[in-house]
């Protein structure tokens, strides 16, 4: 299987199935003398994990990562740094049923269909299992903004759940990292809470929406025609697993706005430029303003259900299937922190592409 890379400068490989016997990351173009050790990545990779709480998957994974390579006393040596996560809670029987049968909404039918060959425990390269090694390269990514952008933040949370989302007017960063959903809405916690345990218990499952911003950013990062920041962090976001829509911004509500409604005016303030909003999600002609970078993603609902479904099996029967395991009723709380490694992935890849080929090179205001 091939195109398992992304990124230019900073370019992320990875490799591995959810029931192999681990997967992880190779990443080359890290900056070196970037400081980074094992329980710096793993900050990032618990946030990710599953089985820590009755929302997600019980599947119960340390997800610990180990450092193989491109580090030697806790900083960067500019080599390839291998990144490495063992699974260690594998349930393959749980896939027995559906080795000749395709799941509904899944990629079994495709995999088999474009390769002849799959690997039906867990969905193999097609599970979610898969984004635990771009958690891990985000963590070097997130390391690596660190010194070269110290400003630069980036923050995820769900905005959606369902037919649910949140009330922008009670929008609260603090409640974050309080409730299980990563939703930054008191009120909205506890009412999805009561949502999803409905559909948890029935066995089925719904889609989210994400919301990812970087604060900090500096101006100028990003390239057109073809070299778009907006361009690359779409792709970022649509590779995730179960994603299906990526908004910049205003995204799609921009289709209803008028020319007036939608131009960001600009005023001189003392330290630069000043905004007086933010339609284009801080980012123009594809090349960052200094305003936050504002990306949606949609994630649809998770495909394995307890419902029966009609489906064919490989030898082209009619037949129903019924999705046994563990799995997430709603796989959006988990692409969370994915959604901001894929982000922090791209803003270094950008950052180093910008400072290659511009440097110190840009316009001045003022």
């Amino acid at each position: 299987m091939s195109f398992n890379t992304f990124g230019h400068m900073f370019r992320v490989t990875t490799w591995g199935e959810s029931h192999g016997p681990a997967l992880g990351a190779t990443v080359d173009g890290c900056p070196p003398n970037v400081p980074v050790d094992e329980a710096m990545l793993q900050h990032w990779m618990d946030m990710r994990k599953p089985g820590q709480n009755k929302y997600t998957t019980q599947r119960r994974e340390p997800d610990q990562v180990r450092i193989l390579s491109g580090v030697f006393e806790g900083r960067t040596t500019g080599t390839p740094v291998q990144l490495m996560i063992e699974n260690t809670d594998q349930r393959s029987k749980d896939y027995s049923d559906i080795a000749e049968k395709f799941r509904p909404g899944h990629a079994d039918i495709t995999y088999w269909q474009k390769y002849g060959i799959r690997d039906p425990r867990g969905g193999g390269r097609s599970s979610a299992r898969e984004t635990a090694a771009r958690v891990a390269a985000g963590g070097l990514a997130r390391a690596a903004l660190a010194v070269l952008a110290p400003n630069v933040q980036i923050i995820g949370y769900m905005v959606q759940m369902g037919p649910l989302a949140i009330d922008r007017t009670r929008f609260d960063l603090d409640e974050v990292s309080r409730n299980p959903f990563w939703v930054p809405d008191a009120v909205a916690a506890r009412e999805w809470a009561t949502y999803l345990d409905g559909l948890r218990k029935s066995g089925s499952s719904v889609g989210a929406v994400v919301e990812v911003v970087a604060r900090g950013l500096p101006a100028g990062l990003g390239a057109p025609v073809y070299g778009k920041l907006d361009t690359d962090l779409a792709a970022a976001m649509m590779s995730i697993n179960a994603v299906k829509g990526v908004e910049i911004g205003e995204g799609m509500g921009a289709a209803v706005l008028t020319g007036e409604e939608n131009a960001d005016e600009i005023s001189m303030g003392p330290d630069g430029p000043v905004f007086s909003s933010n339609h284009a999600g801080g980012i123009l002609g594809g090349i960052s303003t200094g305003q936050d970078v504002v990306v949606r993603f949609a994630v649809k609902p998770t495909s394995s259900i307890l419902t029966p479904r009609k489906t064919i099996t490989k030898s082209g029967e009619d037949t129903e299937i019924i999705t046994k395991g563990r799995h997430d009723p709603c796989v959006g709380i988990r692409a969370v922190p994915v959604g901001e490694a894929m982000m922090a992935c791209v803003l270094l890849d950008h950052l180093l592409l910008h400072r290659g080929q511009v440097g110190d090179a840009g316009g001045r205001i003022g």
